[in-house]
């Protein structure tokens, strides 16, 4: 899979920032460009991580493949 992945440097706090558009909420940040970019991904990979759901009794849980 590929995401989009935006990296900024700001000059506020001296670092990068990095966020993924398709993924609400998923962002990183480190002090260089690289550090950056290793953060992301590894962000991106928590954020896909399936969640522990609870389900009622009556409740049918699926899966559905994308791509």
């Amino acid at each position: 899979m590929k995401f989009r992945v935006v990296i900024e440097f700001d000059p506020v706090v001296d670092s990068y920032s990095a966020i993924c558009p398709e993924l609400p909420g998923c962002a990183s940040a480190g002090d260089t460009e690289d550090e950056a970019r290793i953060n992301i991904e590894e962000a991106i990979r928590l954020y896909l991580l399936p969640a522990e759901i609870l389900l009622s009794p009556d409740a049918k849980l699926s899966e559905v493949t994308i791509g």
